[in-house]
């Protein structure tokens, strides 16, 4: 008999569930009436939430469009890999592991999101800051296998350059509809970053 889930799981997951219901409502409301227009008066409207619970899950508005984070996954599935894999393989795996799990609908959410940070100015400051972060996060998990406290230069290079790899990626699987499976295009150019850049 398997025992009840924790509470703390019932918590994580209705707050993962009111913060995907935010961003569908956010997401179709841009659709409809444009990003400008939208406030989040409406967004929370539409979600059936108050103006001050928005804010609880996304401290401004552009928050809504940015990418979730991933970050948390990537580490753990990062830890994961064998001891002796250098840190672009590693990382490389831990891309494939992590996004590769993603079903289709959820390939669809981070669809329209990307859409969205593509065409407006607004929230490119905001996509560069979450990029900063995920670089230090993934240096600082690179560091971290490789047995060192602090991150080093090599940790931060490779944290970078799979960033850097991943991005262009992205914006192509987007600009393409999202033809194929976002795991797969991501994998493609890792693949490439791997090879030293030799198709």
């Amino acid at each position: 008999m398997s025992s009840p889930p924790r509470p703390e799981g019932l918590r994580e997951r209705k707050k993962a569930k009111t913060r995907r219901t935010i961003q569908d409502h956010a997401l179709r409301l841009f659709a409809e009436q444009g990003y400008e227009a939208t406030t989040v008066e409406q967004i929370a409207d539409a979600a059936e939430i108050s103006p001050s619970t928005f804010f609880r899950y996304f401290p401004v508005k552009e928050d809504v469009a940015a990418p979730d984070d991933y970050g948390p996954l990537l580490l753990e599935a990062l830890a994961a890999q064998p001891a002796g894999l250098g840190p672009v393989p590693a990382l490389r795996a831990a891309v494939r592991a992590v996004f590769g799990r993603l079903s289709p609908e959820e390939e669809l959410h981070i669809l329209a999101r990307v859409r969205l940070q593509l065409s407006h100015a607004a929230l490119h400051s905001r996509t560069v800051d979450r990029t900063i972060t995920m670089i230090g996060l993934l240096a600082a998990g690179v560091a971290r296998r490789r047995g060192l406290g602090a991150v080093d230069p090599l940790s931060r290079t490779a944290a970078g350059a799979v960033v850097g790899a991943l991005l262009p990626a992205v914006s192509a699987w987007a600009e393409g509809s999202g033809a194929g499976r976002l795991a797969d295009a991501l994998d493609e150019a890792l693949a490439l970053l791997e090879s030293g850049l030799c198709p």
